[in-house]
């Protein structure tokens, strides 16, 4: 292996190490033939699953979109041109498929070049909302179902740089929206309005655990120019355009209407803002209006939130997660830590969940408290409800059905919430009276759907649980061994009828009505394979020990027409993955992986190169382990390479590959996952890390899943970072970055120090950054120079 380095570090010297002037590239023509593909639609129903809506965009961004000029503010990216984020993905056409439609019909009369977003059903279902893009704003549109027709009914001036302008009147006849305010000052300039001081941060000497955010407020100005992008005017406006003025200019977060729709809960930012956190964590109110804009009271107030303490099962103090209930007309339920927020802090009860029933002249009424950290509430009917508790440390999760009237409750789930092969599923709902989804609660009997992940295989299930036995009657098992099939919902429990996602790995993901009782099927869907060019490629799961014991898994594809029984050829091999914490080894060892999962190849993956050649373990298991008090980072690097040894491992005995030619390779923390494996271990010949961290000194206030800041654990965070130990690397690595990455903690300058770091110690590297990009690459010319790189990079190094 060490020969083989050295020829290699020749090799990859041959890139250069200097600045180069390239221009744009494009991969090999056989993964070019499957990265230039047209992507089917995306598809969403009504709640009767009459209407199917076929949303299409174009497969990538271009350039052209990436390079128009934002403003980076409390966690926003904000194009101040049309108010509206800079990062959206845009829809430019939609098609319906009614009941008793043969095929799918165009929408009439949609905006030219339309740049669709903020798809919604109104609340009878009969017509559709969006927003359109120009290049001057945002407006709104409305899309009549029985006619598949479309209007505008407003101006481009729609503020939607805080999220979704607008939600649906109950009634189904008007929509409120943020407008831009009339008159709104332009924004300030930092080249031509000069400071009037400097800028000046304060601590109170309060601990707190906050991650390193990006894009945050920096100056006084950042503070101005945010309010000005985040003040709008709230306006009813109906279906034929008209306009009715409703609150005055504020900075409106989120507007909620009771299940009743006579009521409005209103949320509002206010100063101070903050320059450590993102704008959600900026002081809010939450007032609540009748439906004409009359007050009717301030049922939230929240400070700033700097001071959090530390772990992920720690929250905020005061009433969050305020909502209404969705079983009953106009009545807010909210919750209330009971340990200060803490976890450290030893309590019987983590929170309290409390109910306020309009016109909330009344105290809030205790419902339920949690011994664990509140997880949300499934709602039924005044009479049942469903509590979720979770603690991360033990990654337990419990379930708990509560009457709300007489608040007597019985435990249904107590259980590791990663042990994937005991998930019980989700429960059954259906719209109520008030168009809500609820859970459906039948003769004291609810239906429950599962994923169906076992030992053997992923078989979907429905059950049927009594609330008054706790006893289960499974209805309906998904027994195909050659298929994947998904239950997406249950339309007529009684006829047998259900929706599925049906698929292979060569058939494209298609929904059909299926009847469990005859097993006919009506397709809903008919899409065609994209990837014609993946014909006879070999795919299986494969199944496999770490030296401890730990099942592990891997999805591995061979290239068509391989001897898979004499297996003369030897095939370079090439691992992608992305390690995963757990606190046992059990559940570390259960797969959700099925080889009938359509095959669906991504610039986030190795996938394509089964077409040059490769043998590819996509998705490998990587899991890290901290059992009992131990956390999983304290021993990360020895189990990374044996997570790695073992693959290696696996393939081989299968008499596949040549293991000198093997490479890793990973996104994000799989990146991270690539840097350390090339420092500790002499296994591959050569990896590829994509906007990953590599100095977690940069990220001491916790990383992934890790909860300890720096000073708890200096020895973990040095040993981790690639950076730390840079002297050692000796292997090739291709490292890319997106030079505008937006993810927490990923910086672009992490990949920068650590190309310079390794290129001064003579470690063999190159590195690319690809303009405009964030943490996920979007723009066509940048995702095929990236397959280009990679190519070019393989084929030197396990290939020549």
């Amino acid at each position: 292996m060490k020969k083989l380095i050295t020829s290699l570090f020749l090799a990859v010297a041959s890139l250069g190490f200097s600045q180069e002037n390239i221009s744009y590239q494009k991969p090999s023509a056989e993964i070019l033939q499957l990265a230039d593909f047209s992507r089917p639609p995306s598809v969403s129903m009504d709640s009767k699953r009459e209407t199917l809506v076929f949303s299409y965009r174009p497969t990538y961004k271009t350039l052209e979109e990436l390079n128009k000029e934002d403003i980076k503010l409390a966690g926003l990216r904000i194009d101040p041109i049309t108010n509206i984020s800079s990062t959206v993905t845009y829809l430019n056409n939609i098609k319906l498929k009614r009941k008793g439609d043969k095929t799918e019909v165009q929408v009439s009369a949609l905006p030219q070049n339309a740049r669709i977003t903020n798809l919604s059903f109104s609340p009878n279902e009969k017509t559709l909302a969006f927003t359109n893009t120009t290049s001057k704003g945002v407006e709104l549109w409305i899309i009549d179902i029985a006619t598949a027709h479309s209007k505008k009914i407003s101006d481009d001036n729609l503020n939607a740089n805080l999220g979704s302008p607008y939600s649906w009147f109950r009634n189904s006849q008007a929509l409120l929206v943020n407008l831009l305010p009339k008159n709104r000052p332009a924004l300030l300039n930092s080249k031509e309005d000069l400071p009037t001081g400097p800028t000046v941060s304060e601590s109170s000497g309060k601990v707190s655990q906050n991650r390193t955010y990006q894009d945050l407020l920096k100056t006084p100005l950042d503070e101005k120019n945010f309010e000005i992008l985040a003040t709008s005017e709230l306006v009813k406006i109906d279906l034929n355009g008209q306009q009715i003025p409703f609150l005055p200019a504020n900075l409106y977060t989120n507007t909620s209407f009771s299940p009743d729709g006579e009521l409005v809960m209103i949320s509002t930012l206010h100063r101070p803002f903050s320059y450590i956190v993102p704008y959600n964590r900026f002081p809010s109110k939450s007032t609540v209006y009748t439906k004409d804009g009359q007050l009717v009271k301030e049922v939230n107030s929240l400070p700033l939130n700097e001071i959090q303490p530390k772990g992920f099962s720690s929250t905020r103090t005061g009433k969050r997660i305020m909502a209404w209930r969705s079983d009953m007309p106009a009545t807010l339920y909210y919750v209330e830590a009971l340990d200060g927020g803490d976890q450290a802090n030893p309590v019987e009860f983590r929170d309290e969940v409390f109910t306020w029933e309009a016109p909330f002249n009344t105290t809030p009424q205790s419902l339920i408290k949690t011994k664990d950290r509140f997880a949300g509430i499934s709602w039924g009917d005044a009479e049942n409800a469903f509590l979720h508790e979770r603690w991360y440390d033990t990654r337990n999760i419990k379930t708990h059905w509560f009457n709300p009237k007489t608040k007597t409750s019985k435990l249904l789930e107590d259980r590791n919430y990663q042990d994937v092969y005991s998930d019980p599923g989700d429960f059954q709902t259906y719209k109520n009276q008030y168009g809500r989804n609820v859970v459906e609660v039948k003769d004291g009997k609810v239906l429950l759907i599962g994923d169906g992940f076992t030992k053997e295989g992923q078989f979907p299930f429905i059950d049927e649980l009594d609330l008054k036995t706790l006893k289960k009657n499974r209805i309906y098992t998904a027994k195909s061994t050659q298929r994947k099939e998904d239950i997406v919902d249950i339309i007529d429990a009684k006829k047998g009828n259900i929706l599925i996602l049906d698929q292979s790995s060569t058939d494209y993901p298609n929904y059909y009505i299926k009847n469990i009782k005859n097993n006919k099927k009506t397709a809903l869907s008919n899409f065609e394979n994209p990837f014609s060019g993946l014909k006879g490629v070999h795919k299986e799961v494969i199944t496999y020990k770490r030296n401890d014991g730990v099942t592990l898994t891997g999805n591995l594809y061979l290239p068509a027409g391989y001897d898979r029984k004499t297996k003369k050829e030897k095939l370079p091999l090439l691992i992608w993955a992305y390690p995963a914490e757990f606190k046992d080894k059990a559940t570390a060892g259960m797969s959700t992986k099925n080889e009938n999962t359509f095959t669906f190849p991504s610039y986030g993956s190795f996938i394509y190169w089964v077409t040059k050649g490769y043998a590819v373990l996509d998705d490998a298991s990587f899991p890290i382990i901290g059992e009992g008090n131990a956390e999983p980072n304290d021993t990360f690097v020895p189990q990374l390479v044996a997570d790695a040894q073992a693959a290696i491992d696996a393939v081989d005995q299968l008499g596949y590959i040549d293991r000198k030619k093997v490479a890793v390779g990973g996104h994000s923390y799989g990146a991270f996952m690539t840097a350390n494996l090339l420092t500790h271990s002499d296994l591959f010949a050569c990896g590829i890390a994509r906007s990953g961290a590599y100095n977690r000194t940069l990220t001491p206030f916790g990383f992934q899943n890790e909860q300890r800041n720096y000073w708890d654990a200096p020895q973990v965070y040095n040993t981790m970072s690639p950076f730390m130990n840079a002297h050692k690397m000796k292997t090739p690595i291709l490292l890319i970055h997106g030079e505008a990455d937006n993810n927490m903690g990923t910086f672009t300058m992490q990949t920068e120090r650590y190309f310079q770091a390794l290129k001064n110690l003579g470690a063999p590297v190159r590195m690319v950054l690809l303009p405009k990009e964030s943490h996920g690459y979007a723009a066509k010319e940048n995702i095929f120079h990236t397959l280009y790189e990679q190519d070019i990079f393989l084929e030197k190094c396990l290939k020549k």
